[in-house]
């Protein structure tokens, strides 16, 4: 089955979601949406006390990388490595990153 095309004729509306999915797809990104699901949830993902100080920069299968502005949270981060990438993947709902990195960014 091919992609939707990205224009169509008819001037229907069609959902945000459809459309995000067509073209990640063309462009290979598998589970953009879902990665969108991340950035939103964030906060859900590592509670409000980490998520202001973490922030994920990228998502695919290889890795989650997150930016913290401290190397005390680059310490956390890694020790709730495995915990993180299971609730990240299973929050956005795509494949399991294989790696967690961390940047420290001030």
């Amino acid at each position: 089955m091919s992609p939707e095309p990205f224009h169509r004729r008819n001037s229907e509306p069609r959902p945000l979601e459809g459309s995000l999915e067509a073209l990640s797809r063309r462009l290979g990104l598998e589970g953009a949406v879902g990665v969108g699901r991340l950035f939103a949830g964030w906060s859900d993902i590592v509670g409000p006390a980490m998520a202001e100080h973490v922030r994920p920069l990228r998502m695919d299968a290889t890795a989650l990388v997150v930016s913290v502005d401290h190397p005390a949270w680059a310490t956390q981060v890694r020790r709730l490595g495995d915990t993180l990438l299971d609730r990240a993947s299973e929050y956005a709902g795509v494949e399991r990153p294989a790696r967690l990195e961390v940047r420290v960014q001030r």
